[in-house]
């Protein structure tokens, strides 16, 4: 391999002379062997890296045309719109495993930005710290990237999965609003419900956690760009803070904004932790909907059997003709993988000292998956399983007359002792409620049919 020599304020480092990063990258790159080609620092973060530092160099332009001048700043936005497009994603090798706040990979880009900018310009013409760096600080730009790759996650591709089941939901209501089936609780017989009931409640379950993720989006809004090393914004020009926030807002489509308060923003991880809360939850009701459908789809002949699901492949390597809710059980580890996750985001968000959280690449990879993880389950859940199930009718006719909870309904006729022991005498004998009912001499035969009615009680 050939190198070239670069050099930083600790002497020279030999980089491979086919790469865009600097010294300092190179000195992460060989000091922190852990993880390397796994557990790369998120390309969402060093997509929103692109993002601010093209926010950053239009902001210093208008401030500072003196320093950030036409030629810099047009060279910086169109290396910059390489990085966030991913057609440089080669250049930036650097694990998460690194400095807790994520100085190695803002250098990585300040340098990768430099060094490709200069290959455009066929001269030296920008430098990684004074220019590339100018008016920020790591300290503000990689808890600026985390929320920026936050939102872009959460809005562009958590919530549009989420919609998508929704409206699968939506449908399948409409379609079995007339089917009546067993309900239960405790996994135990309960008193009936209708299908399309049982529907409602996973569907409005998504749509309290969409509405929780992106009440959670409007905090994460909020940017630390401007504060530079500690809250004080030194180094930073008068307005900066506003302008860059205002030009990430511009290249996003997202209503970013600048943080009210720098020092809150560099050493709290709030936003991010309420945040994956909202994932968290989203999680839970995913666990929830999942196990549902492949208890109610259990079988075919010794479950539940009350629905039928998407065949989409062998489910055993031993028994044949075996089928299994594959897509159920892929949610399902997805969902304990994000409430994993939790736990570390919220472990990393607490150990903030004084005017730094030096958690934060750790803090920001369990949150990008748990992001990720969740959109791409959620949007094969629907695809390969949520939009092909049906009812079995017959199955859950049969259920539901033979359940003993009906006797509920006999409680205002022969009070809740009565009907207790109807239950009790129908299971021990396995006959049918009717006859139960009217051997223990509570109603008579005609009586009974007259107010038992399964359909009627939902």
């Amino acid at each position: 391999m050939d190198y070239r020599i670069e050099h930083d304020s600790m002497g020279e480092v030999k980089v491979p002379t086919d790469k865009y990063w600097g010294a300092q990258t190179e000195r992460s790159h060989e000091n922190f062997l852990i993880g390397v080609g796994i557990e790369t620092m998120p390309r969402e973060i060093t997509r929103a890296l692109g993002i601010l530092k093209k926010a950053a160099a239009i902001a210093n332009h208008e401030l500072r045309p003196d320093k950030m001048t036409d030629e810099k700043c047009s060279i910086i936005s169109q290396v910059c719109d390489e990085v966030i497009s991913g057609s440089l994603n080669d250049h930036f090798p650097l694990v998460v495993w690194q400095t807790g706040s994520g100085t190695q990979s803002n250098m990585n880009a300040n340098e990768v930005i430099a060094n490709r900018g200069n290959e455009l310009a066929c001269k030296k013409l920008l430098h990684p710290n004074d220019d590339i760096n100018m008016s920020q600080s790591s300290n503000d730009t990689f808890p600026t990237a985390m929320h920026i790759s936050a939102v872009l996650a959460l809005e562009d591709r958590v919530i549009p999965s989420v919609e998508e089941l929704i409206t699968t939901f939506r449908r399948l209501e409409a379609e079995n609003e007339g089917i009546v089936k067993s309900g239960r609780t405790h996994l135990q017989d309960a008193t009936p419900i209708k299908f399309s009931q049982e529907i409602s409640g996973w569907r409005t379950s998504l749509e309290k956690d969409k509405k929780m993720i992106l009440a959670a989006c409007e905090e994460l809004k909020e940017l630390a760009l401007g504060g530079t090393a500690v809250g004080t914004g030194l180094n930073a020009p008068k307005g900066f803070a506003e302008k860059a926030a205002a030009a990430v807002g511009s290249l996003t489509g997202k209503n970013f904004r600048t943080s009210p308060n720098k020092f809150h923003s560099l050493t709290s991880k709030d936003e991010i932790v309420f945040a994956h809360g909202a994932l968290k939850a989203l999680a839970a009701d995913m666990m929830k909907i999942a196990n549902d459908v492949r208890w109610l789809a259990s079988g075919p002949r010794d479950g539940l059997g009350e629905i039928f699901i998407p065949e989409n492949e062998p489910g055993s390597s031993i028994m044949p003709g075996k089928v299994n809710p594959t897509q159920c059980e892929q949610v399902t580890m997805v969902a304990v993988q994000v409430m994993g996750n939790d736990v570390t985001v919220g472990m990393a968000a607490s150990q903030g000292n004084f005017e730094l959280n030096v958690f934060m690449p750790v803090c920001a990879y369990n949150f990008l998956q748990s992001a990720r993880l969740l959109a791409e389950s959620i949007r094969s859940f629907n695809k390969n399983c949520a939009i092909g199930i049906r009812a079995n009718k017959e199955k859950m006719h049969h259920n539901l007359y033979n359940s003993l909870m009906l006797v509920t309904a006999l409680n205002p006729y022969i009070g809740y002792e009565n009907s207790a022991k109807t239950a009790k005498k129908a299971f021990k004998d396995n006959i049918s409620l009717k006859e139960a009912c009217v051997e223990l001499g509570f109603l008579t035969a005609e009586k009974f049919d007259e107010v038992f009615h399964p359909e009627e009680m939902v």
